[in-house]
C-alpha cells in the first residue's frame, strides 16, 4: 500500500473528506499512486476520469493525486469549481501541501487542503435540498 500514511491517518483523511463535503454538493477524492510511471500528469487525469469525477452534477469534484515515492502531487478541480476558485487557489493549496510534505507531515498537509477545499465548495456550491454523496469518500490506490 503506502509507507507514508498509517491506517489511522488514512481514516482521518476520509473523515476530513466527509466534513469537507458537508453542506456542499462538491465531491473530494484522494488517490495514492505507488507506480513507477513517469507521466504522472496524464495518469492523474486518467484516474480522475476512471473515478467518474467528471460526472458530478455540478462538475465540482476535486482530486488530490499523490505519488509519495516520486514526490509528485497534483490537484485536479473539475470545470465547475475551477471556474469559481481560479488557478491561484490550486497553486496556493499545492504550495501549502508540499510545504507540509517537506516536513514529513503528509496527513496534516492533505487534511488541511481537504478542509480548505471544502470551505470553497461550501461557498460556491451550497447544498440545495438533500445532500447526495455522488462519489465514495474512500482513498483509492494504484
Amino acid at each position: 500500500m503506502n509507507h507514508f500514511l498509517t491506517d489511522t491517518e488514512m481514516a482521518s483523511l476520509v473523515e476530513a473528506i466527509k466534513i469537507a463535503e458537508d453542506h456542499s454538493s462538491g465531491e473530494i477524492r484522494v488517490h495514492i499512486d505507488s507506480t513507477a510511471e513517469d507521466d504522472f500528469a496524464n495518469k492523474a487525469f486518467a484516474i480522475f476520469r476512471s473515478l467518474d469525477m467528471h460526472h458530478t452534477k455540478e462538475r465540482n469534484a476535486v482530486l488530490f493525486y499523490v505519488n509519495f515515492e516520486h514526490h509528485y502531487l497534483t490537484i485536479i478541480g473539475d470545470e465547475g469549481i475551477h471556474k469559481k476558485v481560479k488557478q491561484s487557489f490550486w497553486d496556493n493549496l499545492h504550495d501549502e501541501i508540499t510545504s507540509e510534505f517537506a516536513k514529513e507531515k503528509y496527513c496534516q498537509g492533505l487534511q488541511n487542503a481537504i478542509l480548505k477545499t471544502g470551505l470553497e465548495l461550501k461557498k460556491y456550491f451550497p447544498v440545495d435540498g438533500e445532500n447526495i454523496n455522488e462519489l465514495p469518500n474512500d482513498i483509492s490506490f494504484s
